[in-house]
């Protein structure tokens, strides 16, 4: 018996069918081992030597790995093949051995670009040695990332109240976020102007009204900004409207061709998924996996794409010959490229010759098996099957025209400009998402006109435009950003774009990236003193660094030395600052973000309520916020910016937001241990001021006069019950938002809004089924009919998966994903549960359980009793 050891189990049944009889296939369920978050994990001193964990979770794992080791000649590690999967193969290796596993089995390690039985085959019949180059270029990343996480967080916890924590790549993502928004704040829009003309040949319907725009005026050619302003346009327009006649000087066409973009690596993936079909990274990459693991198509599993984790950009040849095939029997000989296309990586380090991601079956065409799919996995796979084939297509064959048009004087020249295409080539399958939502590249046909034809001109239309900043990341432009630069890995960037949400450092309004003022703190502090960990070059270059140490050419703790020699002084030297002098640092370098100028003459510092104090950063119990001088005397406080936002608004003092209209009271947002809550007016001895909770659905930087005003006038009545006649009541209480009704209540949905909830749905959901203690199950999959009739579901619970027949529920063993859980096994956990459940419940039993529960003697307190509450608590 030879074992084999994969990363999930979806793998594992699927390549224990491949292999078949003689094998036995386990998962690691991922990482095995890391580092423990504490001091002294990696030890800078002892040559860099890591202090390794196995995880509780993954014990339970490793010893069915050992027991299966018991009598087996082989142990295949046949994790992911990327440098991560080969440094868990190492690590299941280290384990192993520990625990005295190995004795003489021999271990090779084996990897596949895609799970197909011939991949898999191929890879068991040419096995190798764990590539130790791999394993140190992951074990130096993952020392850079805790030395510097580690040491970066102590410090921001020490300095800035109410900062998360510091990453080495998350922090220079995050720094691309902030630098934007700075730049967009300071950003001055400039006004200039364009002039545009109507033109026709000929006066009948047959003859086309075509678009110009005016390019030359009094022979001088005109620049962007040549027309600043409406009285430069206006008199263009009289130039152009005085002109005697108008005639085509010039007529251009050229034909250009269009080459298709190359097969998807990680990080384009992620790019076009989130443009096109709007998927998020992580989601994308959710998907990804599950159509690499495999998908049940037909009673069989099948491994759809290769490996999603990849910045190479080549596939192999017969991948190549089936695209050049299925395009021919698709389409036409005509959009087959008479040889094919090579693709060569742009990334300056790109890692390990991967293939790119690809279907492994060209000829499986998406509307084939689009009922084996869900629908995300279905687009999914098609944008991956489409991108492939597109790229081994026939390029596109595009005319593109220009006609010039002048008077007779030339005092100007205005241009019109289109395009045609000819031959569609790949764009008949796909065209790549643009991030600017640009229609430049459709169609826009010109009237079929020769030089010298005389043109009647019609309306002159002026445009007033102006400058706009660059605009914010999103996720597909992060991404791309990141990638140009050559920051972190593809695979990781999903991660990245995540921490930094969890952490709220950003949020993501529109599809865009906003930071949040604990973002831009934390960024100006490390740009203001840790400027070189943070610097796109100086991250790029570890980069280069770690893909040197994959390749054998350089040692990692050379790396790691050289890194922590300059990186080990500066934390200390921060460390060894007052807070006073961190702040009043930051006050400079977040000067244009905290306090922008205006157009007034006033000191943008200077204390709006008092008068004569000067505003500053200041830190509290929560974070850093903007407070006066004059404290405690002057209370004034508010967040860093106004345009910006934050979680930590009010929780160094009242907002006030206004005043009431009726009473003049002031109307405050605070913020309890609770969270934030709005509040009318002060208390007056014994009486307490009228609050009410924010629901989670407004961010208290969102939060306006009216809304809470609204909030204050509640409870409200939504109308009268169609059947009851009653009225329906919409308030906030302690569990958020709710509705009322002839005494019963029931909670309103985040997506509803307390203020605005109309009578149609308030009625809708007050006719939903209870919930049972607060939780309702959610149904994860149905497996199909049960033999004795009735449906077979798997739903998620309060305590975790099961599954369910005729009010019989089975909670799922441990380590069992819903995914993986056949009928028969469901059938077999179901009668399990009936035979272990027959005799108690109520009923012909009843008497006898009530008698047993009388005569049941109490365990006296001690150790025993609390031996019982701790493992009560355990579980």
């Amino acid at each position: 018996m030879d074992v084999v050891v994969v990363e999930s189990p979806a793998k594992a049944k699927t390549i224990n069918k491949y292999l078949g009889e003689g094998f036995k296939v386990l998962a690691s369920y991922g990482h095995v081992r890391d580092l423990p978050s504490k001091d002294g994990s990696v030890r800078p001193d002892d040559n860099f030597a890591m202090l390794y964990e196995v995880d509780e979770r993954a014990k339970k794992h490793l010893s069915e790995i050992a027991k299966a080791l018991k009598g087996a000649s082989h142990l295949y590690l046949a994790t992911d093949p990327d440098r991560e999967g080969e440094a868990i193969s190492w690590h299941v290796l280290e384990a192993l051995e520990s625990q005295g596993a190995i004795n003489s089995v021999e271990v090779k390690r084996v990897v596949f670009n895609e799970i197909t039985k011939r991949a898999v085959l191929d890879a068991i019949a040419n096995p190798r040695d764990i590539d130790m180059s791999l394993v140190n270029a992951q074990q130096a990343r993952r020392a850079l990332d805790y030395l510097v996480g580690f040491s970066l967080s102590q410090v921001l916890w020490r300095k800035l109240p109410g900062a998360r924590s510091a990453g080495r790549v998350q922090s220079v993502a995050l720094r691309l976020v902030c630098e934007r928004e700075l730049e967009i704040g300071a950003f001055v829009p400039r006004e200039y102007w364009s002039v545009q003309a109507e033109f026709q040949k000929g006066t009948g319907p047959e003859s086309p009204i075509f678009t110009t725009r005016l390019i030359t005026l009094d022979g001088k050619k005109l620049d962007k900004f040549d027309l600043a302003n409406q009285a430069a346009a206006d008199a263009a327009v009289e130039t152009i409207s005085n002109a005697p006649g108008f005639a085509v000087i010039e007529v251009t066409r050229k034909e250009q061709q269009r080459n298709p973009p190359a097969p998807f690596t990680t990080s384009t993936l992620q790019q076009e998924a989130s443009r096109k079909l709007h998927l998020r990274p992580q989601r994308a990459m959710q998907i990804a996996q599950k159509l690499y693991e495999g998908i049940d198509i037909g009673g069989e599993t099948v491994g759809l794409i290769t490996y999603m984790r990849t910045d190479g950009v080549q596939i192999a040849n017969e991948a190549i010959v089936a695209c050049r095939e299925t395009i021919a029997r698709q389409f036409d000989s005509s959009y087959v490229p008479e040889s094919p296309r090579v693709y060569r990586a742009a990334a300056k380090n790109a890692q390990e010759a991967h293939e790119a991601i690809r279907p492994t079956d060209v000829a499986r065409l998406p509307s084939a098996i689009a009922r084996y799919l869900d629908h995300d996995q279905q687009r999914l796979y098609e944008l991956i099957w489409k991108r492939t084939l597109a790229s081994q297509m026939a390029n596109a064959r595009i005319e593109r025209a220009t006609i010039d048009i002048a008077p007779p004087d030339r005092t100007c020249v205005l241009r019109a400009t289109g395009s045609i295409t000819l031959f569609d080539g790949f764009l008949r399958l796909y065209q790549e998402g643009r991030d600017d939502q640009s229609d430049s590249d459709e169609d826009h046909s010109l009237p079929n006109i020769v030089q010298g034809d005389a043109l009647n001109r019609g309306t002159v239309t002026p445009n007033q435009h102006f400058t706009e900043p660059l605009p914010r990341f999103s996720e597909a432009t992060l991404v791309k950003r990141l990638e140009e630069l050559g920051i972190g890995r593809p695979s990781t960037y999903a991660s990245i774009l995540t921490v930094l949400q969890d952490r709220e450092y950003v949020r993501l309004e529109k599809g865009r990236f906003i930071p949040e003022d604990r973002g831009q703190l934390v960024t100006a502090f490390l740009v203001g003193f840790f400027e070189r960990y943070v610097e796109y070059g100086f991250t790029a270059d570890l980069e280069d660094q770690l893909d040197e140490v994959s390749a054998g050419h350089i040692n990692w703790t050379d790396v790691l030395s050289q890194f922590w020699a300059a990186f080990k002084p500066a934390v200390d030297s921060i460390g060894e600052l007052r807070v006073r002098e961190v702040l009043d640092a930051l006050n400079e370098i977040l000067a244009q973000h905290v306090f922008p100028a205006s157009e007034e003459t006033v000191d943008p510092r200077t204390c709006t309520s008092c008068d004569n104090g000067q505003l500053s950063l200041k830190i509290g119990r929560f974070g850093a916020f903007v407070g006066c001088s004059n404290y405690p005397e002057c209370k004034f406080t508010r967040r860093l910016s106004d345009g910006g936002g934050d979680a930590d608004i009010a929780a160094d003092g009242p907002v006030e937001l206004g005043k009431n209209p009726g009473d003049e009271l002031p109307i405050t947002l605070r913020k309890g241990p609770y969270g934030h809550y709005v509040q009318l007016g002060e208390p007056v001895e014994d009486a307490k001021p009228k609050r009410v909770t924010l629901p989670k659905g407004i961010p208290p930087t969102e939060l306006t006069l009216d809304i809470a005003l609204g909030l204050l006038s509640l409870p409200r009545d939504v109308g009268l019950h169609p059947e009851s006649g009653k009225t329906i009541t919409a308030g906030i209480g302690r569990f958020g938002p709710f509705l009322r009704h002839d005494g019963s209540f029931c909670s309103i949905p985040a997506d509803d809004d307390v203020l605005m909830i109309g009578l149609n749905r308030a009625v809708a959901l007050l006719a939903e089924p209870k919930r049972g203690g607060g939780r309702q199950s959610q149904t994860l999959k149905s497996l199909g009919e049960h033999p004795n009739g009735g449906e077979i579901s798997v739903k998620k619970g309060r305590y975790g998966p099961y599954v369910t027949h005729k009010g019989v529920n089975a909670t799922l063993p441990g380590g069992t994903e819903p995914d993986e859980l056949t009928v028969a096994d469901a059938i077999a956990l179901l009668q399990a549960k009936a035979a272990k459940g027959k005799g108690t419940k109520s009923g012909k039993t009843g008497k006898t359980t009530k008698a047993k529960a009388k005569t049941t003697k109490r365990k006296p307190a001690g150790k025993s009793a609390k031996r019982g509450a701790t493992k009560a608590a355990a579980e």
